[in-house]
């Protein structure tokens, strides 16, 4: 995993620097996120790993699905990261472009894992009380984990804030266990 974030790195450097420099990170970040779910489908995946598909089709492939929105400049760091073999790399470009955006803009991303769905008041709550905490806007995606059994747990950018029961038990019995 290390060696992809290390391999991804530049080329999300470089395409940050490029949306900053066009004042359109918002633009750019959905044409990543789409670029990213599109060679993350198996079928691409697998024209992207065949040495029998000349980099052009694939690039071809990738532009035409992507659509108008993609642009000439998407359209040339498709063909980059494709002639450096760097296409499946993607997902993980995706990610770091959207750390780099979010430090930009002085936001933090915050995954709320529930036992179960929380209502609209619930989420409100608990994303005030992380702008409280950490001082700066907080944007919020839930999951649901059945297997949490009760209560949440919290990941905003390194910390995690475990306030599930499946995490108490768990404490619970290392404690009992040490």
């Amino acid at each position: 995993m290390s060696e992809l974030s290390t391999l991804a790195r530049p080329y999300a450097e470089a395409v940050f620097r490029m949306a900053q420099d066009e004042n359109n990170l918002a633009g750019w970040s959905s044409r990543i996120a789409t670029l990213a779910v599109i060679v993350s489908d198996a079928q691409v995946a697998r024209l992207i790993g065949d040495p029998s598909v000349s980099d052009e089709r694939v690039v071809d492939l990738v532009i035409d699905v992507a659509g108008a929105d993609l642009g000439e400049r998407g359209g040339n760091f498709v063909k980059v990261l494709a002639e450096n073999g760097r296409l499946a790399l993607l997902p993980e470009i995706s990610v770091q472009f959207e750390a780099l955006k979010a430090k930009a803009e002085g936001t933090l991303e915050a995954t709320i894992t529930s036992a179960q769905e929380l209502t609209q008041m619930q989420i409100d709550g608990l994303a005030a009380s992380l702008k409280a905490k950490f001082n700066r806007a907080v944007n919020v995606q839930v999951a649901i984990d059945p297997g949490l059994i009760g209560g949440a747990v919290i990941a905003i950018g390194d910390q995690v804030i475990d306030g599930s029961v499946k995490g108490r038990l768990q404490r619970m019995t290392f404690a009992l266990q040490g």
